[in-house]
């Protein structure tokens, strides 16, 4: 398989950079001017007077691709609205997630994205903006912040992407195999992941667990990339036959450890994608066959939309779940090109590509922002 892949790992540094940009204290962006030429008819006042509006994105989680993804989402659709956007990840910090959610709300902010929030800290902070007269999204957070009045809770369709998943492993292996389960528990997606996996193991008896690990850190895919080899020497060929791994940090780390014990006869079943994780699985030769996703970036772009309809005043739902995909490694080896996270869509129909929530309006906002 001969491929160019300097185009997906550019892609990838790119969105790299814009998650460095926007962790730093001083990363603010500012808003930009409009197009006096296109009409503003039909556009919500707040956003037709053209009066600034400022947006906080805080996630938890990072040091991933996957939450570079997100930010550039959110941060593009912001912007692509008129809106000044500034994000930051605490990179699994607990103690610093919360701390910029509370500096940000004596920071005349008029929404607020929260990602990855997942204790009953994050519910009073929450709670905390909203008695400020602030809107907010939550993504992949505590269930709990779907009972506060005007709050939306976005996840993605996390029982299909453990089910996308699991399908495959018990099909290929035809439900007989001694797997190791990468997966980390306190986190609502995990939570819901893990319970579809219990049912399937129930359902399976053949499906042995023999190992499992999971952390959520800064360095997840080297703490994982360690687990996994120090399995390998317990495991010797024929005694381990699979990793599910929940995550796309579990994944990448599970990889480089089959990779370089040359133990790539172990299948990666996975969850979550990005530009990093599709160019090691078109590598000729991985161990990573499947992985379920919902494109990270639209999840931010429309976590964006759903705050911009509360700040204009329009009805929202209290939560909302964006549609899982499988992607498979002989699909993505078999494109004629390197496959990234913008040209995925030529392989899985309607990738990346959601009007949810996309109002007319913010269509008109669009145009008139345009560079």
């Amino acid at each position: 398989m001969k491929r160019n892949l300097f185009k997906s790992t550019l892609v990838s540094a790119l969105a790299a950079t814009l998650l460095l940009t926007g962790c730093a204290s001083n990363g603010e962006t500012k808003q930009v001017s409009g197009n006096k030429n296109v009409s503003l008819e039909g556009v919500p006042e707040r956003f037709a007077k053209g009066d600034p509006v400022k947006i906080k994105v805080i996630r938890k989680i990072g040091g991933d691709d996957h939450t570079a993804q997100f930010l550039a989402g959110a941060k593009e659709e912001g912007q692509a609205l008129g809106f000044q956007v500034d994000v930051f990840t605490a990179n699994g910090d607990t103690a610093k997630f919360h701390d910029a959610i509370n500096q940000a709300l004596d920071q005349n902010y008029d929404g607020f994205v929260i990602s990855h929030g997942d204790d009953d800290a994050t519910v009073n902070d929450v709670k905390k903006i909203v008695e400020k007269g602030k809107s907010v999204v939550a993504f992949d957070s505590n269930p709990k912040l779907a009972d506060i009045d005007g709050v939306t809770l976005t996840s993605q369709d996390d029982e299909a992407l453990a089910t996308l998943a699991l399908d495959q492993l018990v099909k290929e292996t035809k439900g007989k195999a001694n797997i190791a389960y990468l997966w980390v528990d306190g986190f609502p997606p995990m939570v819901r992941r893990n319970k579809v996996y219990q049912d399937v193991i129930a359902k399976n008896p053949g499906i042995k667990e023999v190992e499992r690990f999971g952390v959520a850190a800064a360095d997840t895919s080297v703490q994982t990339q360690n687990a996994v080899a120090a399995m390998l020497n317990k495991y010797p060929k024929g005694k381990l036959d699979a990793i599910f791994a929940t995550w796309d940090a579990f994944a990448i780390g599970a990889a480089r450890a089959l990779k370089e014990a040359g133990r790539e006869e172990v299948k990666i079943y996975g969850i979550d994608v990005s530009n990093a994780d599709l160019q090691e699985i078109q590598r000729k030769g991985s161990a990573w066959k499947y992985t379920a996703a919902v494109d990270p970036k639209l999840i931010g772009a429309v976590d964006m939309r759903l705050l911009a309809k509360k700040l204009a005043g329009e009805e929202t739902p209290k939560t909302y779940d964006l549609e899982a995909s499988l992607v498979t490694q002989k699909n993505v080896q078999d494109s004629k090109e390197a496959v990234n996270m913008v040209n995925l869509a030529t392989i899985i129909p309607g990738w990346g590509q959601s009007t949810a929530f996309e109002e007319d309006w913010m269509k008109t906002l669009k145009k008139h922002y345009k560079k």
